[in-house]
């Protein structure tokens, strides 16, 4: 990407497309959402992210870490104590997902209040 030029989303190359990608993975998307209320241990992300994997809980950590949204601080004790949170860049990321799960989860009530028979299916 020139230095000059504004990335481009839409062009194959562009390198915030991996970004995009973790920031609105399933799993990235819970757990921006649960570190917007602070600092969390692995173990507790994992009871509050319902149904991730601790491979896919590491995986998401880690991709989350290398784009610069989540800071991965590591205690030197005994035994080993480690908390994630999220950084400045993360904060504001997390917001954005968070309102767009709010949209979503409005506009999926509204569906089902709409159909009255309280099944989801399609969304519109």
């Amino acid at each position: 990407m020139d230095g000059n030029r504004p990335s481009d989303v839409l062009s194959p190359e562009c390198p915030s497309r991996q970004v995009l990608r973790h920031l609105t993975s399933t799993w990235g998307v819970l757990v921006l959402i649960v570190l917007l209320k602070g600092e969390h241990r692995f173990s507790a992300l994992k009871r509050r992210v319902g149904g991730v994997s601790e491979r896919m809980l590491a995986q998401t950590l880690q991709q989350l870490e290398g784009d610069g949204m989540v800071l991965r601080v590591a205690h030197p004790v005994v035994p080993p104590h480690v908390v994630y949170s999220l950084t400045d860049l993360g904060q504001g990321a997390a917001l954005r997902v968070q309102a767009l799960v709010g949209w979503l989860e409005s506009a999926l009530d509204d569906r089902a209040i709409a159909s009255g028979d309280g099944k989801i299916g399609r969304i519109f």
